[in-house]
């Protein structure tokens, strides 16, 4: 399987962003992800925290 440029910690960091009201595309743009990715991430990771 392969392996992402981004841990789960740095996904959920960028998830964490979002709830700060940062608009989605700016936040693709900023990490240089896709819009798809970003709501990918957020299906998945959604509810996750940092431990």
């Amino acid at each position: 399987m392969r392996r992402g440029r981004f841990t789960e910690d740095q996904t959920i960091g960028v998830l964490r962003e979002h709830e700060d009201w940062v608009k989605t595309t700016g936040l693709c743009r900023k990490h240089g992800i896709s819009d798809a990715t970003f709501y990918n991430w957020k299906a998945k990771y959604g509810g996750m925290t940092v431990s």
